[in-house]
């Protein structure tokens, strides 16, 4: 993993972005090149169509989810991904290099040669974001502890992380009852950081469940950080593989003493600016979608067009969201706030669409130009909900530090939640957020958001 801008970034995901963005530059220059018959040339007059195109084909492939290194997804799911940016990108590379000047002698050739070289590379990333890690570039890591804790590192590592190579667990000298199975545990015969070079480790993770004296060799943790094997705690490793920071294992003193919250003006105003500017235009994109999605509101049932609620935002202030009406009037009429559920009979056959796509969030835009909410942030909730969460589940008031999102790092990683346990899983991304929000991650977000908007992932 390397962090960026305080978000971390898969070493796998990052090559292939690089590889790729490195790749259309170099087909479309040549290609260029060949059609006009001087490299000199090439620059100042494709230069910005070229620069244009691989922009918009990393967007692309983010947003579609093809440099997501879990291999979780099915080869037809790859494949189904793979044939939706095809769609995009075949169009928009004939288009954008059919804008060529006229200098040059034969356009089509150009554009017949960038997207055959386009469908090569993203038939090749769908495969390859399938396909798991090459051993060698597999990072081998030790989990120091065999206990409860442990094992839930263990299974993290091999669902979420293909390269991750787990070479087994050292139990600590206080941990007397096992969780891991038994062939995984290793014999410290040696001193640690031998026993790390011997297996080439790379990394050792501290997941002790018991931490009594005596039982973490810091003196030797310490000499493996100093010979090059990195070492993490529990939480950052949390933090780093998933993106989330997990509350069963979480003390304040971490949260306290560690990096992160970072909430200063500069961070402040910058994301203000950026909220204004992307609102805006959003604003003005989504005007004929809106107005559509009004006239058949109003078409299918009686009632609001809006519908409004209270929701808790920064510092525990409430505000007035406002959203396009998906329920039917009478959907609390007994007055008592409910969650939605799948296939809740309170939605109506218009709100069903609405809701797939997003479209019901779209007013939540003036929100984010009066200032209540920002483009990326924790979700606000109603303050029932709030009320009840936050004494149910620990650190549940870190996410009104922030402006809340009409989307957020929560609502791309894990899908619609409607009780208690999954608003303390949602809460565990939203601590991520806010402890490492910063301009990038709000990219990131925003480039996930047009994946989950076109797959319907998790929409209710």
């Amino acid at each position: 993993m390397i962090r960026i801008f305080n978000h971390y970034v898969h070493r796998a995901a990052l090559r292939g972005i690089i590889f790729d963005l490195g790749l259309v530059l170099l087909v479309a220059l040549v290609a260029v090149s060949f059609n006009l018959g001087s490299f000199n040339q090439a620059v100042p007059l494709a230069g910005t169509h070229v620069v244009s195109f691989a922009a918009c084909l990393f967007v692309i492939n983010s947003a579609s989810g093809l440099y997501e290194t879990a291999s979780s997804a099915t080869v037809g799911r790859s494949l189904a991904r793979a044939l939706l940016v095809l769609l995009v990108a075949l169009p928009l590379a004939y288009a954008i290099f059919g804008l060529l000047p006229p200098n040059f002698a034969d356009h089509s050739s150009i554009q017949f040669s960038m997207m055959a070289g386009v469908a090569a590379l993203i038939l090749r990333r769908a495969y390859l974001s399938h396909a798991s890690g090459a051993p060698a570039r597999r990072t081998r890591i030790m989990i120091f502890g065999a206990g409860p804790a442990a094992l839930v590192v263990g299974n993290t590592l091999r669902s979420a992380d293909p390269n991750a190579d787990i070479v087994g667990y050292l139990a600590g000298p206080n941990e007397r009852e096992p969780a891991v199975p038994g062939h995984e545990i290793l014999e410290l015969e040696d001193t640690l950081p031998r026993m790390a070079h011997r297996l080439g480790v790379d990394e050792i993770v501290v997941a002790l469940t018991e931490r009594r004296s005596g039982s973490m060799p810091l003196r030797q943790l310490l000499d493996c950080k100093v010979s090059g094997t990195k070492v993490y705690d529990l939480n950052t490793h949390f933090e780093k593989t998933l993106g989330q920071i997990r509350i069963d294992f979480l003390s304040a003193s971490w949260l306290i003493f560690g990096d992160g919250f970072n909430q200063g003006a500069l961070r402040t105003g910058v994301k203000r600016v950026f909220d204004i500017l992307c609102a805006s235009i959003l604003c003005v994109l989504s005007a004929p979608l809106m107005l559509v999605a009004a006239l058949f509101i109003k078409l299918e049932s009686a009632g609001p067009l809006l519908y409004r609620q209270d929701r808790v935002g920064q510092n525990g202030r409430s505000f007035s969201i406002a959203k396009f009406r998906s329920m039917r009037t009478d959907a609390e009429k007994d007055g008592k706030p409910r969650w939605a559920s799948a296939n809740d009979d309170r939605v109506t056959r218009v709100g069903h669409i609405i809701r797939r796509l997003r479209i019901d969030e779209l007013p939540q835009l003036f929100n984010v130009l009066r200032g209540d909410m920002s483009l990326v942030g924790p979700r606000p909730e109603r303050p029932f909900f709030v009320d009840q969460l936050t004494q149910e589940i620990p650190f549940y008031a870190l996410r009104h530090s922030v402006k809340p999102g009409v989307t957020g790092w929560a609502q791309v990683r894990y899908p619609y939640g409607a009780t208690v346990e999954d608003s303390q899983e949602k809460l565990q991304y939203d601590l991520y957020y806010v402890k490492n929000h910063t301009l990038f991650l709000d990219l990131v977000v925003l480039m996930e958001t047009v994946g989950v908007v076109l797959t319907g992932k998790g929409a209710r």
